[in-house]
């Protein structure tokens, strides 16, 4: 059974719902990443999405793109990613890792390459944002080889056949992208929201997580609801763009402790 599997099946038995935070592997320095990613599971993370920079992205906003640009400037490419994850599994062997990022630095490496790395790193799932459900069987098929989650996106947008297309590949979970248009958008409709996720959740079999414009513990807390986790990068991104060095780890803990908080009080347990 994956890891992200029994982290999903734990919750439910627990009454509880997911919190998965996003970071750039890289930034703000490639010494902070495995810090950060200890930091973010000490806060209350239950799966950790962590960013492999890309040069040219096309549904991360700007704060994410900053966050990218500044990890590409550090050197940080696929290969310093798995190092990252592989240096994170020598003290947390427990924690999911899914990778997000873009299909061009998977090609340049090579699709069976790729996968092979990273399962030897300790990587769970990757959700590639271009490689839409129809033209992804063959990725799909070598990644759940790899004992690897592929994740799918879907959005308000999302008709029933993509709907299905998406059921018949994903596992793991489903990311619903609570809004149309980039990472970091504030325009969030929590109704529209918790009007969509029974109808995915019902269709695909597979938990749904819902990220995009989710920036505080209320909000957090309110997304819980319905959905099965709540997906926060951008407003992270943010605080670790105003942190000075020495001082990253401590707001960035305190910030995931925020909206753990939120979410677990909407479930009515403590953590």
């Amino acid at each position: 059974m994956s890891r992200i599997r029994i982290i999903f099946e734990r919750l439910r038995a627990q009454g509880g719902k997911a919190l998965i935070p996003f970071i750039t592997a890289g930034d703000p320095s490639p010494a902070l990443t495995v810090p950060l990613m200890h930091t973010l599971v000490d806060a209350g993370a239950d799966i950790i999405e962590l960013g492999v920079p890309f040069s040219d992205p096309m549904a991360d906003g700007p704060t994410i793109q900053r966050a990218s640009e500044r990890a590409l400037a550090n050197g940080i490419g696929l290969r310093q990613v798995f190092g990252q994850v592989a240096h994170f599994r020598e003290k947390n062997r427990d924690t999911p890792i899914v990778l997000m990022g873009y299909a061009n630095p998977i090609e340049s490496m090579g699709m069976d390459a790729f996968v092979d790395a990273a399962a030897k790193s300790g990587v769970d799932g990757v959700l590639v944002v271009d490689y839409p459900p129809e033209e992804s069987e063959k990725f799909t098929a070598t990644m759940k080889a790899g004992a690897i989650d592929p994740i799918f996106l879907l959005a308000p947008t999302s008709t029933p056949e993509r709907i299905a297309r998406v059921a018949a590949q994903a596992s793991g979970y489903v990311y619903y992208v609570s809004l149309k248009g980039v990472t970091g958008a504030t325009a969030l409709d929590i109704g529209a929201v918790a009007a969509r996720i029974p109808e995915i959740r019902a269709a695909t079999g597979v938990p749904v997580g819902v990220g995009f414009g989710i920036r505080d513990a209320a909000t957090a807390g309110e997304v819980s609801k319905t959905a099965d986790a709540v997906v926060v990068g951008s407003r992270i991104i943010e605080e670790i763009e105003l942190s000075a060095p020495d001082e990253v780890l401590s707001r960035v803990r305190a910030l995931v402790a925020g909206l753990r908080e939120g979410i677990d009080a909407v479930a009515g347990k403590a953590r």
